[in-house]
């Protein structure tokens, strides 16, 4: 129940009055109901508590990529944890594509590069985003653009399985299709919650990098073998 003390001050101006007014102070107090359990902040409440609210707020996340019609939902509260589980988990399926005799360490270069090609490239998406005009915050964007790689994470988690199978040609074209599909719900995600950010005849221009960037890694999706 919140309760509001109030204060009077006394203020000396630069003339040697004082000028009086009324100071509100709201205050919180604890309920004192019997059986009640008193208010945490977020300062206060347990550490599984916080880890299940970043995940809860992580997978709406998802799900607004999934079904991208709600646009400001990922641009209300960003963060970088999605983005960040996803290109983990990328570069772990991706590790080890190298030759085992050409390199022995094959599970190095592979996992650094989808890192510098996820973030490196957002960035530089989102600089040309910015440079064009564009309305929201650098972390704003990169947040997007971040999330917006579940459906090539998807396509990703296909293709692995399918991979334990003995290739053929019929398989090859069902990996081609299923990476391309997560390649266009990708760029589309991000276009629905960052086209209306870009000044109106400069849309193009800044819808071509995340083109670019989802394609790269699209890229890295269909030749992995």
């Amino acid at each position: 129940m919140a309760v509001v003390n109030e204060a009077k001050i006394d203020i000396y101006d630069d003339f040697g009055g004082t000028v009086e007014g009324d100071m509100t102070v709201p205050t919180q107090r604890k309920n004192q109901n019997v059986g009640s359990e008193p208010e945490f902040n977020t300062l206060d409440e347990p550490v599984r508590v916080t880890v299940l609210r970043d995940l809860r707020a992580v997978g709406i996340k998802f799900f607004h990529v999934l079904y991208p019609k709600e646009k400001k939902s990922l641009l209300k509260e960003w963060d970088l944890w999605g983005p960040l589980l996803l290109c983990t988990f990328m570069a772990m399926l991706l590790q080890g594509s190298a030759d085992i005799a050409d390199n022995s360490n094959v599970g190095g270069p592979e996992f650094s590069e989808v890192f510098v090609i996820v973030w490196i490239g957002s960035m530089i998406v989102t600089l040309n985003s910015k440079l064009l005009g564009g309305n929201i915050s650098f972390f704003q964007s990169v947040c997007v653009l971040g999330y917006c790689l579940l459906p090539t994470v998807i396509a990703l988690v296909v293709c692995r399985i399918i991979l334990l199978a003995e290739q053929s040609q019929l398989l090859f074209i069902i990996r081609f299709v299923v990476t391309m599909a997560g390649f266009g719900w990708a760029t589309s995600a991000s276009m629905v919650f960052l086209g209306d950010s870009q000044p109106v005849g400069r849309k193009a221009l800044a819808v071509y990098p995340m083109f670019l960037f989802y394609f790269v890694i699209s890229w890295l999706v269909i030749s992995h073998s």
